[in-house]
This record gives C-alpha cells, sequence and structure tokens, in this order.
C-alpha cells in the first residue's frame, strides 16, 4: 500500500469509530475529525470500547495490538490539520447532503491534489456529491457494514469521472485493513448489501406492523428455515432503529406508515435498539 500511509477519518460516530480503529489496527496512522470536543469524546468512549471488542472477538488480538492501534490513532477538531497531509479522507459524517457537500467543498481547499476522497454514505450516490469535491476523478464511495471487524465486507463504488486506477487502489487498501472488497460495477442506490437488506428488513417490519406476526417469531422462523445467524429484528437492533426510522421517513406512504409504527411503539418508548435501552428486544445488561 505504497499510495496511502496516512489515513483520515471525518466523524466520530458508530461507524467512523470502527473504520478509524479498524485502519489503526492495520498498521496505518489515522486521524479522526469531528466538529466539537463534545463529539470526540463520545468518538473515544467507542473506540475504547472497539479495544475490548477486539481482544475478546478477533482472532490474534493482544493488549499489546490493541494498544499500538490506539497509539496509532489521533483525534482532532481542526480540518485542517486532519486533512493537511491525508493519502485518503473517508467521510462518515450525517446521511445529509447539505452536510456532506458543506464537508467537501471545505476539504477541496485544504487536502493535499492528490488525496482520495471516500464517502462511507449508505443511501446517497458518489454522484450526488462529486462536484463538491473538486477532484471527481479521487472520488468514489467505500461502503462498510456495522461491526467491521465481524462484518468485514467493504463496497468500492465510484462514477463515471472515477479514475480507474484510484478505484484499484482503494480496493487494495480495503483489502490491506482486512476487508473483502465488493467492487460495485457502476452505481446503484444501496450498493449489493442493502439492494439486498433493505427490502428484506422491510418486508419484516411489514409483518410485525400489519399484525401478523411478533417480531421474535419472524426471527425464529428465518433462523431455523435458513441457518442465518440473526433474524431481521435482530438486525434493526444492531443498526439502530433511529437509523430505520430515518430511512423509512423519506420513502413512499407505506414506508411512512411503518416509520410512524416503529416510532408509536418503539421509538417514543426509548427503545432504540442494542445498548441504548433496548430495542425490539431489551439490551442483554437489563
Amino acid at each position: 500500500m505504497s499510495d496511502i500511509a496516512r489515513v483520515t477519518v471525518l466523524g466520530a460516530g458508530v461507524l467512523g469509530a470502527q473504520i478509524a480503529y479498524q485502519t489503526a489496527y492495520s498498521g496505518f496512522d489515522v486521524t479522526v475529525y469531528d466538529i466539537g470536543d463534545e463529539a470526540l469524546s463520545a468518538g473515544r468512549k467507542r473506540v475504547d470500547a472497539l479495544v475490548t471488542a477486539y481482544r475478546a472477538e478477533v482472532e490474534g488480538a493482544t493488549e499489546a495490538s490493541t494498544q499500538a492501534a490506539l497509539e496509532r490513532l489521533a483525534m482532532t477538531t481542526d480540518l485542517a490539520q486532519a486533512a493537511g497531509n491525508a493519502d485518503l479522507i473517508i467521510e462518515a459524517v450525517p446521511e445529509r447532503l447539505d452536510i456532506k457537500s458543506e464537508t467537501y467543498e471545505k476539504l477541496a481547499a485544504l487536502a493535499p491534489e492528490h488525496t482520495i476522497f471516500a464517502t462511507n454514505s449508505s443511501t446517497l450516490l458518489p454522484s450526488d456529491m462529486k462536484d463538491f469535491t473538486g477532484r471527481p476523478d479521487r472520488f468514489l464511495a467505500l461502503h462498510f457494514a456495522n461491526q467491521i471487524w465481524k462484518f468485514n465486507t467493504a463496497e468500492v463504488m465510484g462514477t463515471a469521472e472515477t479514475s480507474p486506477a484510484v478505484f484499484d487502489t482503494v480496493v487494495e487498501f480495503a483489502r490491506a485493513i482486512g476487508m473483502v472488497p465488493i467492487p460495485v460495477l457502476k452505481e446503484r442506490p444501496g450498493y449489493v448489501l442493502n439492494s439486498l437488506l433493505v427490502p428484506f428488513l422491510n418486508a419484516a417490519l411489514d409483518l410485525a406492523a400489519g399484525g401478523y406476526a411478533q417480531p421474535e417469531d419472524v426471527d425464529n422462523v428465518w433462523r431455523i428455515a435458513t441457518g442465518a445467524p440473526m433474524g431481521p429484528f435482530q438486525i434493526y437492533d444492531v443498526v439502530g432503529l433511529g437509523t430505520a426510522y430515518n430511512i423509512l421517513s423519506s420513502g413512499d406512504d407505506h414506508s411512512q406508515r411503518l416509520a410512524a409504527w416503529l416510532k408509536e411503539h418503539y421509538i417514543d418508548r426509548g427503545r432504540m435498539g442494542a445498548g441504548a435501552g433496548g430495542g425490539f428486544y431489551d439490551d442483554p445488561q437489563g
């Protein structure tokens, strides 16, 4: 990976923290940027939790290797500092085009000419953002699944203007940080994973919201009949019900009715998903 040595991750949220720590764990120097000290403090707590998770769940992880990863990871609220010497900047800021476009306009003026920009967006196409980057030939999507140390895919999707050499470099980078690269050959909303997953999850929600079956029974039949390790409502809890609600709310009338049901029966009762008060299932810690 001679082309990429220094990586910056924009956003210290759930996936941003995971991307940053996995990259540092794989031997890269990483800088994490977020807009304020409170956001960075929350990000640091997420990273500290990842240290524990890696020691328990990642084969070969040791106290020394997980600590070394921490030492390769820096955090800052200074965007110029974060972007100034990066070879690759992975953007994981909120899923709003206005926020992302403003971020890329700032980055375009701060990052070196050679820097590659990659968005982790799961709902916006790279072509929605490319004109704000100032380098459409060096811009593409690099989309990770949640809990990337276990579900280690990385979907790589460019635009018609993305340089093939840049595309190949990012595929190689994904492999270098322990991911299984999934090249997406042309733009598609949802990439591969969410093109399959979102209709599946919506179908499960339709069964529960329509009163056809209880969530735990939907999960049981899926796990038993297919051998899958998790059912759709267990996946909802991992993803977070807030994320599901936001996506459904921007959909058609039926999707909006599902969003309203989800809000009334779960979100308004403080049930946001695993680790956040429970969702369809209680948190293990009670």
